[in-house]
């Protein structure tokens, strides 16, 4: 009897090896491919960030931060069973280099998300590279107006901004009844944005910016710039710079009479035991603004627990930037927890965007789906001539 198909209650040669054959394919197919550099026992995280030149101290203790928490997180049994294995770069603080770097931790190292970078002009180099391709960035040491005000879905803050330091600075001054100030900037796309903000803040509350003057990161000289603002007589000095370049303007403003205060933002002053060294004691009753607790603070949950993790961990260093790098990392690896077991970045967001109001330790956040800035935590403290900060 010739066979004629499947009306006749069977199946010719060729149909019955094509089924074979996409039977086959469907039951080899095998689970579906995991997320870029996820793993059943890793994921693989990257940094772009400045580790050599006058602002390395930013990039250095941001990354001891992060590495503190990370490493206690592997110790304990990672995150659902994965470990965490943090890729960093240096990009030496030049906005070409950390496109560079960016490409290369997406394309090369296959990270899962981008945490750790810093400063606004690498920020604005690094987005673009990450947003195409799909990749999250947390927690940039960046507190850039825009970056807040244009929301984007792939980037995620915990510091507060840097307009919220800045009203906390120019809001003080005018409580005080200082309504005249001058401000000095650094001349790069950091210092010119947070001028804007600074301006249009001190119009807002009547206050009148006399002067304003640029410094270049690498400079070592800053008397031109102490003998403008002298001039200009104003009630206070805004500083919104940072690296050595503060230690420099310090320097020579103390030496050249500079009889205003000075009040800086957050960045200005990463490693305070040492530059009060440098400056013989010429930090002493410079106002910083703070966007995390003092590292000193042990009664506070959030600072008891990196103190001990430091101990544990043996680490030497130990500022603002490191304590601000190591609420980062719990933030985010909350984040990785929230998101479950099968992880892919579209989950991260999800749950990041889900976490609504909250706190790590004792450490305010807040997060949404139009809301990506976290943090909103500001104080002023005073340097002492040794470094230490006192309200």
């Amino acid at each position: 009897m010739k066979c004629r198909g499947v009306e006749d209650g069977c199946i010719d040669r060729r149909t019955a090896m094509a089924g074979l054959v996409a039977t086959a394919g469907w039951a080899w197919a095998g689970p579906a491919a995991a997320e870029t550099g996820v793993t059943d026992t890793r994921i693989k995280v990257g940094q772009s960030a400045v580790f050599t030149g006058p602002a390395k101290d930013f990039g250095v203790d941001y990354k001891a931060g992060i590495a503190l928490y990370f490493d206690k997180v592997n110790k304990t049994g990672g995150v659902l069973g994965r470990t965490l294995e943090l890729v960093s770069h240096d990009d030496a603080y030049d906005p070409k280099k950390t496109a560079e770097n960016t490409t290369k931790l997406i394309d090369e190292d296959k990270v899962f998300a981008l945490i750790g970078y810093v400063a606004t002009g690498n920020l604005i180099a690094a987005m673009p590279i990450a947003e195409k391709a799909g990749v999250p960035m947390f927690a940039p040491l960046v507190g850039t107006t825009s970056f807040r005000t244009n929301h984007n879905r792939y980037l995620f803050h915990v510091r507060a901004s840097y307009e919220a330091e800045l009203r906390k600075i120019v809001g003080h001054l005018a409580t005080l009844g200082i309504h005249n100030i001058a401000v000095i900037y650094q001349n790069s796309a950091f210092g010119k944005s947070n001028l804007d903000t600074c301006l249009q803040i001190a119009q807002g509350l009547k206050v009148k910016v006399v002067e304003s003057v640029p410094m270049e990161i690498a400079a070592t000289d800053a008397k031109a710039q102490v003998a403008s603002l002298t001039k200009a007589q104003p009630g206070a000095v805004v500083m919104i710079m940072a690296g050595k370049m503060v230690e420099v303007f310090l320097r020579d403003y103390r030496a050249g009479g500079g009889a205003s205060p000075l009040y800086t933002i957050s960045v200005g002053i990463t490693d305070a035991p040492g530059s009060a060294q440098r400056l013989n004691g010429g930090i002493e009753g410079l106002v910083t603004a703070s966007i995390v607790p003092s590292p000193q603070a042990s009664r506070l949950p959030i600072v008891a627990d990196y103190r001990k993790d430091r101990v544990d961990a043996g680490e030497k260093i130990d500022s603002y930037t490191m304590l601000e790098g190591y609420i980062a990392a719990r933030v985010f690896v909350e984040g990785l927890k929230r998101a479950g077991k099968a992880l892919t970045r579209e989950g991260f967001i999800k749950a990041m965007e889900d976490m609504g109001t909250t706190k790590i330790g004792d450490f305010p956040l807040q997060y949404g789906p139009g809301n990506h800035n976290g943090s909103n935590f500001v104080d002023l403290e005073m340097y002492t001539r040794t470094g230490s900060l006192r309200r």
